[in-house]
Formats: structure tokens, sequence, C-alpha cells
């Protein structure tokens, strides 16, 4: 790989300094060829694990008019820091580089359809007719497509914003399937080269990312999807994603932190959070000795111990997190968001209530979800602890409908569920939330959490005691609701101390109610699908997937229904698997 200053001349240079560290000084190539070009797109990618995101940017700008995989490289850093930060000057920024770098791969792809070189490859030698450069534009063409996408739906408030990204998705996965086609046809050929083994790490990231990725959608959503061309199987998925981690491409770290996203966050925030922590440890294992304080590799880490429910590591595995870089403060907001709910957990109100107070003034996420934690956790404090923080807890209820936003035409779910909980403070005698903190740390599967470690689970369980205690002194409109909202949280703490018949009283009330509910009537199918996992973990497939199929079928309309049906569809995936028993 030959080395020179601005890329252009002084090919007299030393043949030493081709070979210098990436981490020591970044040198610029004179002739970016291929493999040229995904050499330094993985010493840039070895900088951003190593918290040199500057560093990273710098080594591919001056190629990426020119090169496919700088193209990609840059608009891939770019794209994961407005994603992260929500800025609209970011957002424009990554846009506009996603849109060149679609222009670079252009020209770098086959002048006829991927399918015509398909063809023409089963005919002829394969060897003699593949050429490297333009499958491999493929590829990078169809991961910008999906970068371009993902910035779609978060970049304009409108349908057509959201029509437009769900086409260019359309066209980023077949391009992918023809890929895997000419990836088959070049193996069956016998073509093996490094750009080949690349290029197979590009397929197995693309193909495997989808089919997860529409593993998870509720059936329904996927027949639909099905009429236009796609689909997705879960295993499958997955066994492209672990061959890709193990691939030692230039994907494979992508492959790796796919499928540490999928066990540590998608399992349990649409699934039943069954993720697979000893798979996720053991892909992460390598990269902890490699980059011991890479950002990412630590905030990994810490979320695993989370899982665990080893909060103490957690949180100081967290902090070290931050202090290992300051470039991106928006990997130090991922790490507040965490230390809040490992303080929640733990109900060290206090420090969770600071972490809830630096995401509402430093992360463009959703300030009104930070605003609805800082009046949910202050309102778990008492009366002392809150008048000591300064705050008024009436009013910054108040501000959250406020600070609602719109995605792509329309409202975030979990935004909706905490306008519609905080309405009941705008009346001149507001009517207290009963334990919200616990209840939207229900929403965000956090009692899963919470059941690795028996005493908090204890000590939530007798938090929540206290608030079915008071409930029959003070009487009100919402009584009923509230009620039931403290037997499902109090069903979940007994299910998860193994007390199993005490929780299927606190469910069954629950649904013995439905009919006197006035606001809150989420409570009923989700009553439902957690009965029907406590029956699934006593080995009673047939009634879990009875109550389970209950909650899907008979009741639409309600908060948070989206996610419930996530959790559902995996759910019933996960009876139909089960070896025993199913149905």
């Amino acid at each position: 790989m030959a080395r020179v200053g601005n890329g252009a001349g002084n090919n007299d240079i030393d043949e030493q300094d081709c070979f210098e560290d990436a981490f020591d000084r970044i040198p610029v190539a004179c002739k970016m060829d291929l493999q040229t070009s995904i050499e330094e797109c993985g010493m840039a990618l070895n900088l951003v694990l190593n918290n040199k995101f500057s560093e990273a940017l710098d080594l591919l700008k001056p190629w990426s008019k020119d090169s496919m995989y700088h193209a990609l490289g840059y608009s891939s850093i770019l794209v994961m820091q407005a994603a992260m930060t929500f800025e609209h000057r970011d957002i424009q920024a990554a846009m506009t580089t996603i849109k060149d770098a679609l222009q670079t791969c252009q020209r770098f792809r086959k002048r006829i359809s991927v399918v015509g070189s398909i063809s023409s490859l089963m005919t002829k030698q394969a060897s003699d007719n593949l050429k490297e450069e333009e499958m491999h534009a493929e590829i990078c063409y169809a991961e910008c497509l999906l970068q371009k996408a993902t910035l779609t739906f978060v970049q304009d408030e409108n349908m057509i914003s959201f029509i437009k990204g769900g086409i260019k998705i359309r066209t980023s996965y077949q391009i992918y399937k023809e890929c895997q086609n000419l990836l088959s046809v070049a193996q069956e050929g016998g073509v093996q080269t490094e750009a080949l083994r690349q290029f197979e790490g590009g397929v197995k990231l693309g193909i495997g990312s989808f089919n997860l990725m529409l593993s998870l959608l509720p059936a329904r959503i996927l027949r639909l999807l099905e009429v236009i061309g796609f689909s997705g199987h879960r295993e499958f998925g997955l066994s492209q994603l672990r061959e890709g981690a193990g691939s030692h491409s230039l994907r494979s770290i992508l492959s790796v932190l796919t499928l540490l996203f999928y066990h540590t966050y998608v399992c349990l925030i649409l699934g039943t959070g069954e993720g697979n922590l000893i798979e996720a440890e053991a892909l992460l294992e390598p990269y902890q000795e490699k980059f011991p304080k890479g950002s990412i590799i630590l905030f990994y880490t810490a979320r695993i111990a989370t899982l665990r429910g080893n909060f103490e590591k957690a949180q100081q595995t967290f902090q070290e997190c931050i202090s290992a870089q300051q470039q991106w403060r928006q990997i130090h907001h991922l790490c507040y968001w965490e230390l809040m709910w490992c303080h929640s957990y733990q109900q060290q109100w206090g420090q969770a209530l600071k972490y809830a107070d630096l995401l509402y003034k430093e992360s463009r996420w959703s300030k009104a979800i930070y605003m609805y934690q800082k009046a949910a956790i202050l309102s778990m404090m008492s009366e002392e602890e809150v008048r000591q923080t300064g705050e008024n807890v009436v009013e910054l209820f108040r501000q959250v409908e406020g600070l609602k936003q719109r995605l792509a035409g329309k409202s975030i779910p979990i935004e909706k569920f905490a306008v519609r909980k905080a309405r009941r403070y705008t009346s001149p005698t507001p009517v207290k939330l009963i334990i919200p903190a616990l209840e939207m740390m229900y929403m965000w599967n956090g009692f899963t959490i919470v059941g690795k470690r028996s005493d908090a689970a204890e000590a939530l369980l007798i938090t929540i005691e206290e608030a079915e205690q008071n409930l029959r002194t003070t009487p009100s409109e919402y009584t009923v609701d509230d009620e039931c909202l403290v037997q499902l949280l109090k069903g979940l703490c007994l299910k998860h101390l193994s007390r199993f018949m005490q929780a299927e009283l606190c469910f069954t009330q629950v649904l013995a109610s439905e009919k006197r509910f006035r606001y809150d009537h989420y409570l009923v199918p989700f009553t439902l699908y957690e009965l029907g996992l406590l029956y699934k973990q006593q080995g009673d497939f047939a009634k879990a997937t009875k109550y389970i199929e209950d909650a899907k079928l008979n009741y639409k309309d309600y908060s948070m229904e989206s996610r419930l049906h996530f959790r559902i569809h995996a759910a019933l995936s996960s009876l139909k698997s089960s070896p025993v028993g199913t149905p």
C-alpha cells in the first residue's frame, strides 16, 4: 500500500513510510485501489473504537469523493453522530455526505444491472467475469441507501419522507439479495480472493441485519411487507451475523455490534427480555482486550453488567465510559440514560434525578420523556427530599405536553404515553400519579432486569405495597386504574421472586376489573401478556398461548400498542420453538 502526502505525486517516498501506524500519524494514500481503501477504512474503524473520532474523519475525508470505502466510512461516522444528537445541523451535514457517498459509489457500479451481471456469470467462467470493484460498489451503495433511509425518517415530519425512506430500504434490500446471489455464483466458481472475502463480510452483515430486523415485526406487518418482496427469518439472520462476526473482514466488528445491540436492547425493549448474554460476552471479549478504553466497548460491557443485575459494576463502567473521551458528548448521554435506570432499579432516586436532569439539559432525543422522567422520579421521593431539590413536581408534569415532538409526521408512542399520563396535573386540583417511575420502568421492560436481583425486587415490592396502602385512603376517579397498575407491577415483582400463585392472583385481579377502567385501558392487554409469560415460565404452554393470543387479537387502540405487539410476536415465536409441550 503506497502512501504519500496529499494523494498526488511524491512517488519517491521511503518504503518504510508505507506502514505508519494509524494511531501515531495518519498518512494519505497516493493510489487508492480497492484493497488499500478497505485497509484505510479498517484503520479509521480502529480509530473510532479508540475514541479518536476526529482522526478517523481526517483519515477518510481526503478520499471521500474518490473512493467508495472512504465515502462509506466518512458518511457512516457522520450518520452515527446525527442519530445520537438529533441536531438539525448534524442531520443536514450527514445527509449531504450520504448523497456524495452515493454518487461516489455509483461511479464504480456496473453499468448494466446486477441481475444482468449474474446472468453473464452463470454462462461464463466466474473468475473471468467478476469485477471486484463493481461487486463492492453494490454493497457500499446498499449500505449508503440504508443510512439515507434512516436519516430520512428523522429529517422531515411528513409521510412523504416516511414513504421515501421505505423505498430506499426496499432498494437496499433488493441489492443485498442480488449480492447474495452474486456471492454464491462466485463461490461455486471457485473464486477465492481477499476482495471476495471482504465482499462476503458485507453480504452477511446486510442479509443478516435485514432478516433479523424483519423477523421482529408482528405477523400482520410482515404479511404486508412480503407482498412487496420482504421476508425475514430470525435464525438465518443471526447465523449470517455470527458468520460475519467471525470472518475477520472489515465489517466483522459491525456484525458484532449489530448482535450486541440485538441481545442487549432489542430483545429487552421489543422482545421478552431473553437476549443471549453469554454470546454477547463472548463477542465482546476480544474487543475488550484490543480496545480496553474504547467508549463503545466500555458501553456494551456496562450494559451487559446491568442486564446481569450487577448494577454496581455497571455504574462504575458507565463512569469509565464517560471519562474515556470528551469528543462525542452523545455517548455520555447514552451513559446518563443507563445510569438513570441503574439508580432507579435500586431506588436511589436522588442519583436517578441527577441523570434525568442532565439528559433534559444536554440531549435533544426527547425533551418530553426527560421532563416526564424528572417529574416521575421526584414523585417517588418524600416531600422533604423534593423540597431540597427546589423542583415543583406539578409544574414539571405540566411542561411535558409542550415538549412533545413529531417524527415522520407521527408522535413518538412513548412520548404520547407520557403526555397522556401527565395530563392529570393540568387541572387546578391535580390527582397525583401513582408510582409513575415504576410504570415507566415497566414500559422499558425494566422489571426483567430488576428480577435478576432478588434484593432489588423485594425492595420494589415493598414500595409497591406502600402505594397500594396509600390508594385505600385517597380515592379518586383514577382509583380503579391506579389499583390495577399497582397489581400489575406487584405481580411482576412476585413472579421474579418465584411466588407464582400470588403473582397470578394479582394479574387476575386486573383482568376482573376490566369493565371498570376509565383511562389506562392498556393495562388489560399488557396483563394478559404477562399472565401468558407466567404460565410459560411454569411450563403450561397451552395456557400461555391462549392468554397471549387474547391480548393480540381482542384489543386495539390502547397506549403503547405497537410495543406490546412486538413483545407478543417474540413470545409466540418463542412458544412455537419450545422443545416440549408446544400447543
